[in-house]
């Protein structure tokens, strides 16, 4: 495995008196996203580290493509990576709204369309966040399938993505060992032409 639109909140009205409604964060955000629906943004990874070495020098594009009130899918592909050295378009973001909050999920697809060992992974918000920032701690499914398939490491998943006027990225955050990291995706700047970036840190 190697993952804003204006909210406008209504008035009440009281005699003269006018009080804003608190605005939800996670409906906020999931509008943020919506607004973006139909475009797409390329880039390139920004990383030195071995096991993202498939994925260096190789053009990225990330496209928020099909959206509805409840589901955003964001397929993310890679460059030279995909059957004959073409396209890598095996994985697809899903951000869905829950009688919780949001879930993330990750859907890993064969080049011929079916599913990959490890795929519909991910996570819930387990906070209300903010308007440009969202987490997703990995949840219970998650950590089984990533524990049956000897990928332990990912049981302390979190996921965050943001969503500014300037930045949209995903972000993932492992501090379990041996492999303690950060993976970022991330589109910088206000035009889709902007560069999508991947960058791993050390875990602090």
């Amino acid at each position: 495995m190697k993952a804003i639109s204006t909210f406008l909140a209504a008035a009440a009205l009281a005699g003269c008196a006018t009080t804003p409604a608190s605005a939800d964060p996670q409906d906020e955000f999931f509008a943020a996203l919506t607004a973006r629906c139909g475009q797409a943004y390329a880039g390139r990874i920004e990383t030195s580290e071995a096991a993202d070495a498939d994925m260096q020098g190789k053009a990225m594009v990330m496209h928020i493509r099909h959206c509805t009130p409840e589901r955003i899918e964001i397929p993310f592909h890679i460059a030279g990576l995909g059957p004959d050295g073409g396209w890598d378009r095996s994985r697809t973001w899903i951000v869905t709204r829950t009688a919780g909050g949001l879930r993330l999920k990750h859907d890993h697809r064969h080049a011929d369309g079916s599913r990959d060992e490890v795929t519909m992974y991910g996570g819930d918000t387990a906070a209300p966040g903010t308007a440009t920032r969202q987490e997703f701690p990995v949840n219970a499914e998650s950590i089984a399938m990533f524990t049956r398939t000897g990928r332990s490491v990912s049981n302390t998943n979190v996921w965050a993505m943001e969503a500014t006027a300037s930045r949209l990225r995903l972000r993932t955050e492992t501090r379990e060992p041996p492999f303690p990291r950060r993976l970022c995706v991330e589109r910088s700047g206000r035009s889709p032409a902007r560069a999508l970036g991947v960058v791993s840190l050390p875990s602090p």
